[in-house]
């Protein structure tokens, strides 16, 4: 059997930071042989957790000889990853044009490789901006609020590299021929904005943040303090689930009416605001549990590995004492590879070098 679905995939990551190891990682999660290339020699480090599954091998791409074995690692494999600025894999000499046409050559940048900013440096929170849908999150009256690194980063960036990957590794089997995977974060955010698309589109999203369904406005699509000092999240968008929510909260039942008249939505969250005040998170989490009411405790990362669902499904794993997410998806007849701790950067240069036929006199001057 097979270790994983993706088990006859060989990908050479040049390494970095953020979105593209991820992408390695996840690729690395459902079988397939990733082999990071570093500048230097490092410990393992086992809370690196986009290293997990990942071989290393160390190579000095200043040096012919390095160069040359980078060169052969790259002919071994069907996809390349890096995600540095654009340009800087061509000065190094290993752009997709000195690279076997058969190889998938996925990039991944925040602005793309063209573009007046293309060479600009910029983070998640940029990106976001530049696409509109920082704009639409946070309260009305503060300033936007970065949703962490998740959308941009991970969402519109690692998501969408796998994407084109895996796609060119299905056009491949037609063609016979690899091509370049342009990911850019700025392209990945809005392609997954299709509904709040068509709600402006519409006529029925406010450019005015905090004023619509799905950005806290609405007092059955947010989150409320309880008496704790806890939240809970609150996503009764459906009539049938708003019902639920109503009933449960021991809320008025006449709202179910006029569940989407804004006129009503500030009246309403501050009435909602103060029932939720009234019991504990944990409280809310007994009443709510096993109803269709969309209505569920904010738990923190801490907490979130012991929830009893998350814990039923394993959905999270403890690897060298840290704590990570479990390989996803999950697959009936191809199971994804134990998630073992990352090991240490260079630790596998000589098998990596060996593989490549180079001699043992060779492997040792090339590992210094």
């Amino acid at each position: 059997m097979m270790a994983g679905p993706l088990a006859s995939l060989k990908v050479v990551e040049f390494s970095g930071l953020g979105p593209a190891p991820l992408a390695g990682q996840l690729l690395a999660d459902l079988g397939a042989d990733v082999i990071t290339v570093d500048r230097k020699a490092a410990p393992a480090d086992p809370t690196d957790v986009n290293r997990r599954g990942k071989r290393s091998c160390v190579l000095d791409l200043k040096s012919d000889a390095g160069l040359e074995a980078a060169q052969r690692l790259i002919a071994a494999s069907d996809v390349l990853i890096e995600g540095f600025r654009p340009q800087v894999m061509e000065r190094l000499g290993l752009g997709p044009q000195a690279c076997p046409d058969s190889l998938i050559y996925a990039r991944m940048t925040g602005w793309g490789q063209d573009g007046p900013l293309a060479q600009t440096a910029g983070h998640d929170i940029n990106y976001l901006a530049l696409t509109g849908a920082l704009h639409a999150m946070g309260d009305a009256d503060r300033a936007p609020v970065p949703p962490l690194n998740m959308v941009a980063d991970y969402g519109g960036g690692t998501m969408f590299l796998l994407l084109g990957i895996l796609s060119a590794v299905i056009e491949r089997g037609v063609s016979g021929k690899g091509q370049v995977v342009d990911a850019a974060m700025v392209d990945g955010v809005p392609a997954m904005m299709g509904l709040i698309h068509a709600m402006l589109a519409r006529g029925t999203w406010s450019e005015t943040r905090g004023a619509n369904w799905l950005d806290g406005a609405a007092p059955f699509y947010r989150c409320y303090t309880c008496a704790c000092g806890g939240y809970i999240s609150v996503g009764a968008l459906e009539p049938q689930f708003h019902a639920l929510l109503l009933e449960h909260a021991g809320l008025p039942a006449a709202h179910q009416a006029t569940q989407n008249d804004t006129a009503q939505w500030a009246d309403r969250t501050a009435h909602y605001a103060d029932a939720f005040a009234g019991k504990t998170r944990d409280e809310w989490a007994a009443i709510f549990d096993g109803t269709d009411a969309c209505v569920a405790p904010v738990l923190t990362f801490s907490e979130a590995q012991f929830h009893p669902h998350m814990a039923a499904r394993g959905t999270f794993v403890q690897v060298g004492g840290v704590q990570q997410a479990a390989p996803a998806p999950r697959f009936s007849r191809t199971p994804s590879v134990a998630v073992t701790p990352p090991t240490a950067i260079g630790a596998d240069t000589d098998a990596v070098l060996e593989a490549l036929g180079y001699d043992a006199q060779t492997r040792r001057a090339l590992m210094g």
